[in-house]
């Protein structure tokens, strides 16, 4: 499902008029058209599925880690850096972190892919909870891992610039999936 930029145009044009403005002010008059744009780039992710994600970004790497000694490793990648919007008010989700793990069964995934689902999945009107699931679902189906943690902490413009204004409030998430919901010492 591609982005209506002419439907957005519309609207965009509509809420400035109910906001009290004039869109037809110098200011403004290509503020509907610059919108339009943005949320095509932001909202991105929303054109996809989770298993068109995982195609797009599923190129791996077969690796026999057993017969290296490396049946056990980790892959971690840290401070993936994304944002998002709230799907509740559309507010910005910002300065959000994602850490990724998994354990390889078989095959690696391309490090700058993992961030690169990240960025996807975050691409969506969202929950912070359901990023995490999300890339949680993705890096299994591209890796054919079920051991799979990712790790999100970010703020929430709904919080901080409007309702309580918790400036400092920073929300934190934790998805677990196989060996790291069942075995806690393993968690980043």
């Amino acid at each position: 499902m591609a982005i209506d930029t002419e439907a957005i145009q519309t609207h965009v044009r509509g809420i400035l008029k109910a906001l009290g403005e004039d869109p037809d002010r110098e200011g403004l008059k290509d503020t509907p058209s610059r919108v339009a744009k943005m949320y095509g780039e932001i909202f991105e992710g929303i054109n996809y599925s989770n298993h068109e994600i995982a195609l797009m970004f599923g190129k791996t790497f077969e690796e026999d880690m057993d017969s290296n000694g490396l049946g056990d490793d980790m892959v971690v990648v840290k401070d993936i850096e994304v944002f998002s919007y709230c799907e509740h008010h559309m507010a910005l989700m910002y300065d959000m972190k994602v850490a990724v793990a998994y354990i390889p069964n078989g095959k690696v995934i391309g490090l700058s892919k993992i961030a690169r689902i990240a960025d996807m999945a975050a691409r969506r009107l969202q929950l912070q909870e359901r990023i995490g699931s999300d890339i949680a679902e993705i890096m299994a189906e591209v890796t054919g891992s079920e051991d799979i943690e990712v790790v999100i902490e970010g703020s929430h413009s709904c919080m901080t610039a409007r309702g309580i204004k918790s400036f400092s409030a920073r929300t934190k998430t934790v998805t677990l999936r196989g060996r790291f919901k069942s075995e806690p010492e393993l968690r980043i």
